[in-house]
């Protein structure tokens, strides 16, 4: 799986960090960093941190062959 944040959508809400705190969180200077390829146990909160997003800047794809 491979996910992708738009940052210029990105409006810094948290949504995805209360959703799936071990993929997404925030650095001391509040930018959002995450996993870009998080294992498949991970689907169904990063799915669910993607739908929480307010601006839709979250988007969860096949991971790449």
């Amino acid at each position: 799986m491979q996910i992708t944040v738009d940052m210029n959508l990105c409006e810094s809400h948290g949504q995805c960090v209360f959703a799936a705190p071990e993929i997404f969180s925030f650095d001391d200077d509040e930018y959002l960093v995450y996993d870009a390829a998080p294992s498949h146990a991970s689907r169904d909160r990063v799915e669910k941190a993607a739908a929480v997003c307010p601006v839709r800047a979250i988007t969860v794809s096949p991971a790449a062959p």
